[in-house]
């Protein structure tokens, strides 16, 4: 496939990890989010400022600020599970950005909290864009469980269920 976007944010790799086997089955061109400012959990605070971050709809500047999206049609937005909220490099990326006349297809990873508020916030970010339903995986999320997905939601043939 082609005109297809991957943009994501990854704290520890995950995220990345799942973004990479999007790309893998679909052929789509990776974009990482990343934050001017990085997070930094090792402080005993560090998650109370993110809670707070993502309750006021904070967006942190991003070194990929200024990308195009004009020549895509399908674009995946990834992003960790951080609070039941999606972290705010990819709120940032959204707000940058006119989906019109776009597919947009949100993802995350979680370690049990599926999407929380994070597909709902995505498809409220992104109108008038038509959006696909989503996928919430956990780290050990397999190749073939994606290309299942892929299949359901009728962007590549083949996979489990297909």
């Amino acid at each position: 496939m082609n005109n297809i976007l991957i943009a994501y944010y990854s704290f520890s790799g995950t995220t990345k990890a799942m973004a990479d086997r999007i790309a893998a089955e679909t052929g789509g061109e990776l974009l990482a989010l990343i934050p001017e400012m990085p997070y930094d959990f090792s402080r005993n605070t560090a998650s109370k400022e993110v809670r707070g971050e993502i309750a006021r709809g904070f967006c942190p500047k991003l070194l990929s600020e200024g990308t195009s999206i004009e020549v895509y049609s399908t674009i995946f937005v990834g992003t960790p599970n951080w609070f039941k909220g999606m972290a705010p490099p990819l709120l940032t990326f959204l707000r940058s950005h006119d989906f019109a006349d776009k597919t947009v297809v949100p993802f995350c990873t979680h370690g049990g909290g599926g999407f929380g508020e994070i597909e709902a916030r995505i498809v409220e970010e992104c109108k008038p864009a038509a959006t696909l339903p989503g996928l919430a995986g956990a780290a050990d999320i397999s190749q073939a469980e994606i290309a299942d997905w892929l299949c359901q939601i009728g962007l590549v043939s083949g996979g489990l269920g297909g």
